[in-house]
């Protein structure tokens, strides 16, 4: 049984620390997915990329969005056209700095919703849009 198998939602965390939450819930459910864990927070002049995983072949970009409440909609919504274009300028950018070349690339998004009493729910959205 893992930490947070049977955990419920107790906390009220500032925005910063819902995110991180939120974060670590993520990693954890695409680690139980088959996913490795690359980096975590990775930053540049440019930005921030939540976290960089690796399925298979792949280099999987991901952006986590974290909500503690429903009605602000489902949290992948978050990702607009303005942020996609970030990850994927976020992306170039790690691959450079990597001297990664001939890798394949997949954006997926992972919303994560705590509310208070209640489990985690976590959505992973594979593939959630191409460079």
């Amino acid at each position: 049984m893992g930490l947070f198998d049977n955990f419920r939602f107790h906390h009220r965390f500032g925005r910063q620390d819902l995110g991180r939450h939120g974060e670590r819930l993520a990693a954890k459910e695409l680690r139980k997915r088959g996913y490795k864990i690359l980096e975590r927070r990775w930053r540049c002049r440019l930005g921030e990329i939540d976290l960089i995983a690796q399925d298979g072949d792949t280099l999987v970009i991901v952006e986590v969005k974290t909500r503690s409440r429903r009605d602000y909609g489902a949290p992948a919504d978050a990702v607009d056209a303005r942020k996609r274009r970030k990850l994927i300028q976020l992306a170039e950018a790690y691959l450079r700095a990597r001297g990664l070349r001939d890798v394949i690339v997949r954006f997926d998004v992972v919303g994560v919703v705590c509310i208070s009493g209640e489990r985690p729910e976590i959505t992973v959205l594979r593939s959630a849009f191409e460079a």
